[in-house]
């Protein structure tokens, strides 16, 4: 039997060749790439929440799982918090949701009037996560993606938040439903990236990057973690990914680097404890200083 044709199916119905990126999320319907995701009317952003205000959003993404984004997340609020600001962590990472193990909540979230009241952490960090409203934190939530897009706008508007200096938005890996819905929904003034030193890292904070400026979303800068241990004993710092490629990735996406962290037994150590508000490190300080220099540059321009 002879191979179809350009315009014929095996079946003899017509058909008409479509390249990949026209039939992203649309089950077989021909669109725009750019139109279905790219151009998204500000019109349908989300304003302030309800008796809320929120100054800054800062959405931490990576391109995939493993590289420590969500203890990064917790990481950048505990130092925005010791500096005195008002601070919340939106927990967008609704199936892997580890943000109040991190802090060390747990709980029922008490409603006002028609709004959840955030759970907050011993440095009063305003936490909301999906796990704080599960019976037992280890219950797997097996849902599709339009539920859990719709739990993470919920997370914006019926929740009690106050008055904020910064959110902190902690996504999901990768570039699927969540941070499509957060990037077209919430206001976000910034994204930080998240890597580690391997190779493929390169690839995936393309993806990343690729997906941030097709959907005009600032990119603070690049963050990247494990970089390397240091010997207990002699204090000799090993790379076990490989030599650092921080600059290179940067530099190769015009995007600005953030700062490195080291893979510390401690960050894991206090995580486990929900204590991860005690970890102190300076890679800490200097990523933090250099994410609120980009967002005062910003503001001016």
């Amino acid at each position: 039997m002879g191979e179809a044709g350009e315009g014929q199916d095996t079946d003899g119905e017509s058909h008409e060749r479509r390249q990949p990126k026209e039939m992203i999320c649309m089950a077989g319907t021909k669109t725009d790439v750019n139109q279905e995701i790219g151009q998204f009317p500000e019109s349908l952003k989300l304003g302030q929440p309800k008796n809320s205000y929120i100054d800054k959003v800062i959405a931490v993404m990576s391109g995939k799982g493993g590289v420590g984004k969500s203890s990064v997340a917790a990481l950048l609020a505990s130092e925005l918090a010791r500096r005195g600001f008002a601070v919340g962590v939106l927990d967008a990472d609704i199936t892997g949701p580890s943000i109040p193990k991190l802090f060390g909540l747990r709980g029922d979230p008490i409603v006002v009037g028609s709004q959840l009241l955030p759970e907050t952490s011993k440095t009063s960090i305003r936490v909301m996560s999906l796990n704080l409203l599960l019976e037992d934190e280890e219950d797997p939530v097996i849902w599709r993606g339009p539920l859990i897009a719709g739990t993470v706008r919920q997370f914006w508007t019926d929740v009690l938040w106050g008055e904020l200096d910064y959110m902190i938005v902690d996504l999901p890996p990768g570039t699927g439903d969540v941070p499509l819905t957060v990037f077209q929904s919430l206001p976000i003034d910034g994204v930080v990236i998240v890597s580690t030193p391997q190779k493929l890292s390169e690839m995936v904070v393309t993806k990343a990057v690729n997906m941030l400026r097709l959907m005009e979303v600032p990119v603070i800068g690049l963050v990247e973690n494990m970089a390397w241990v240091e010997c207990p004993q002699c204090g000799t710092k090993i790379e076990p990914f490989g030599p650092s490629r921080a600059d290179e990735i940067a530099r190769s996406m015009g995007i600005g680097l953030l700062g490195s962290l080291p893979l510390d037994p401690a960050v894991s150590s206090l995580g486990d404890k929900g204590l991860i508000e005690d970890y102190r490190h300076d890679g800490i300080k200097v990523i933090v200083d250099n994410i609120l220099d980009y967002l005062s540059e910003r503001q001016e321009k």
